[in-house]
């Protein structure tokens, strides 16, 4: 008699859930744009680790018993290349382009992690596949040559690219090293890995002024609830509707991304963002078809 109404339930949570998650983390795109100035790309990836750790560690603790010392040998890589090195040259890029062009760039992820998965793990890539990759890659050479008020951007697209390809490494190495964990619970692992990973950085690349209270409250955001309270909502969508449908949000951060930057900073969205957002995010929709 319950089915049918869970069911139903089911079927408007989930579009509800993925728009919001696409939400959360195209504002973080803008928080990052808002709060590195101050900052600095060091330290706010430091307070964003530390925070998003905070939040799951519960989960981490709930879940102790699995985690022996042998875990950490793995998790302590995966923290470093699928948070604190990417999450860097994010914020590297939000300090020099405007927060659309992280969030396209961010699209790349799914894409890198194919090629990863070809080239190092064996696995098949196919022709679609292929064709997608080099449509994709093709949007961010048109996003490296593009000019926003005069200035170029292309050192911040390429950062945003090499944070994508690290994301793409890191899921091949959660898909094999990581199997079989709470995913709360591992994410908080990784998180607080990355974030001693980065201390050093952080504490000898410190603010050299006071911060603004803007600054703060974009720095906190990003770390509460832009990775902590995110991570939470997407390793619950990937327990109810598996890893291949959650990854859909892909297509919904750089349109959040583009519309905040745009909406609450007046930045300019031009012809060459969104030609190289439209073949980014096509290629990906190719990619993940079948």
């Amino acid at each position: 008699m319950n089915a049918i109404p869970q069911a139903n339930e089911r079927d408007w949570r989930t579009p509800l859930e993925l728009t919001l998650l696409g939400a959360i983390w195209g504002c973080s795109f803008l928080f990052m744009r808002v709060a590195v100035p101050s900052f600095g790309p060091f330290a706010l990836v430091e307070v964003r680790l530390v925070l998003g750790a905070l939040v799951l560690l519960p989960f981490l603790w709930r879940a102790r018993a699995q985690f022996p010392p042998r875990r950490w040998l793995w998790l302590a890589p995966i923290g470093l290349v699928n948070s604190a090195l990417p999450f860097v040259l994010f914020a590297y890029a939000a300090e020099r382009a405007p927060a659309a062009i992280g969030a396209i760039c961010n699209a790349m992820t799914v894409l890198f992690a194919a090629l990863i998965a070809f080239l190092f793990f064996g696995e098949k890539i196919g022709v679609r596949r292929a064709g997608a990759l080099l449509v994709g890659f093709a949007g961010v050479v048109v996003l490296a040559t593009a000019k926003i008020s005069g200035l170029s951007i292309g050192t911040a697209v390429l950062a945003g690219a090499a944070a994508s390809l690290l994301y793409g490494l890191g899921v091949n190495l959660v898909k094999r090293h990581m199997t079989g964990l709470p995913s709360a619970a591992a994410a908080a692992a990784t998180l607080s890995c990355a974030s001693l990973w980065l201390l050093p950085m952080a504490l000898t690349h410190l603010p050299q002024g006071p911060i603004p209270g803007k600054a703060w409250g974009a720095a906190i955001a990003l770390g509460v609830v832009c990775t902590g309270f995110a991570f939470l909502m997407f390793y619950r969508l990937i327990g109810r509707i598996g890893p291949s449908r959650a990854s859909t949000v892909t297509y919904l951060v750089p349109l959040f991304g583009a519309a905040f930057a745009w909406l609450f900073l007046g930045e300019p969205v031009t012809l060459q963002m969104l030609i190289a957002g439209a073949l980014i995010l096509g290629s990906v929709a190719v990619s993940q078809k079948g």
